[in-house]
């Protein structure tokens, strides 16, 4: 169960609009579900749909210049396992 908006802001020292932003984000992206007058809860399987995005991320935006850069400079990947 998450904390309400009014509690966590309050613990973190945030804005409450900004807070309650982040928890409509999260439910808009399935992260959370809403159980009426009780809270609101983590979604089973949230962690790995966020570790999907990040990977999926990190290959579409990240990996491409790192590994145009080792190609640039002449690195193979057993290079970054065996560094000398």
């Amino acid at each position: 169960m998450l904390p309400s908006v009014r509690a966590f802001a309050a613990e973190q020292g945030a804005n409450p609009l900004t807070v309650a932003k982040a928890y409509q984000q999260f439910q808009t992206d399935g992260l959370v579900r809403v159980q009426r007058g009780v809270g609101m809860f983590v979604r089973e399987g949230a962690a790995a749909q966020l570790l999907g995005r990040e990977r999926a991320a990190f290959m579409q935006e990240e990996w491409p210049p790192i590994l145009a850069r080792m190609e640039r400079l002449g690195l193979s990947l057993a290079d970054l396992l065996d560094p000398v």
